[in-house]
């Protein structure tokens, strides 16, 4: 059995893929990644398995980088799924929602088909109407892409700016 370090520094035990991915599937990490911002109050880091599919590979059998969006999607949604925030809903109950207002993305290197990834998501920055979620997607302990994305909170009728419900925010904000 061997161990690992995530680029957030947290250690995982490792035998094989299959044991890291499920060591780490949806399981809250300490933080200790990195901040985008000066944040008075960081979340714990999530973490979510995914696969990579043909669908998600160019003609080259690369993840194309358009997908890594999708990939963080689906993090964020299992992580405030994670949190007892189904989407769905808080929609219908608040007649609100989040969108997406703002990406940032770096890559650094290639996943290709079947590759095991795993997708963080982690609480970085938050105000009244918007808050900033820091992800990462790794292959094993190497970073493939990072990025940030801002998230807004909208009334659905009106599609305008509102502001988060604070019991939506503390959730969110989960101490390690």
């Amino acid at each position: 059995m061997r161990s690992q370090k995530l680029s957030n520094g947290s250690a995982l035990t490792k035998q094989g893929p299959r044991d890291w991915l499920g060591q780490t599937a949806g399981a809250a990490a300490p933080s200790g990644g990195r901040a985008v911002h000066a944040v008075t109050n960081v979340g714990a880091i999530f973490h979510w398995p995914i696969r990579v599919y043909w669908e998600d590979t160019d003609a080259g059998g690369i993840v194309f980088y358009a997908n890594y969006l999708k990939f963080f999607e689906r993090a964020r949604t299992e992580w405030l799924r994670s949190l007892g925030v189904e989407q769905q809903q808080l929609k219908d109950a608040t007649g609100g929602m989040f969108v997406v207002a703002e990406t940032s993305i770096r890559y650094l290197r290639p996943a290709r088909l079947d590759d095991e990834l795993i997708v963080t998501a982690s609480l970085s920055e938050s105000g009244r109407a918007s808050m900033t979620i820091w992800q990462q997607v790794l292959l094993r302990e190497s970073l493939i892409c990072e990025g940030k994305i801002r998230i807004g909170w909208v009334n659905t009728d009106t599609m305008q700016a509102a502001r988060i419900p604070q019991n939506i925010i503390e959730r969110l904000r989960v101490k390690p």
